[in-house]
């Protein structure tokens, strides 16, 4: 008894390739422009850029504050200006200084 092969369907093969070649145009758009793709990896990197500049805006803010912190150190305190600026907040002079009004610029020690 002979036996015959069957010749392999053209619609499944034809199947199977579209399928694959779907899944690697996927693959591609998905490197191009997908959440970890080459135009997200630009804005990433734009985005690290911004952050590490704030990221400096926000030591230097806080080197000024632990400057300021440090002038009230009890070692380093000075007696003069401790004076100055207690009588600066309380608007008052004493009777042997010489008192010279400036506009006020908004900066605070």
């Amino acid at each position: 008894m002979p036996t015959r092969l069957k010749k392999p369907s053209i619609v499944k093969q034809l199947g199977i390739t579209v399928l694959l070649v779907s899944f690697q145009a996927y693959l591609g758009y998905s490197a191009i422009s997908g959440q970890y793709g080459i135009e997200s990896r630009n804005q990433m990197h734009a985005d690290i850029i911004g952050l590490k500049a704030h990221s400096a805006r926000l030591q230097a803010e806080m080197d000024s504050y632990t400057h300021r912190i440090s002038l009230f150190d009890s070692e380093n305190l000075d007696p003069d200006i401790l004076t100055e600026r207690a009588l600066a907040l309380l608007s008052m002079v004493n009777t042997n200084d010489r008192v010279v009004m400036l506009p006020d610029t908004g900066n605070k020690l």
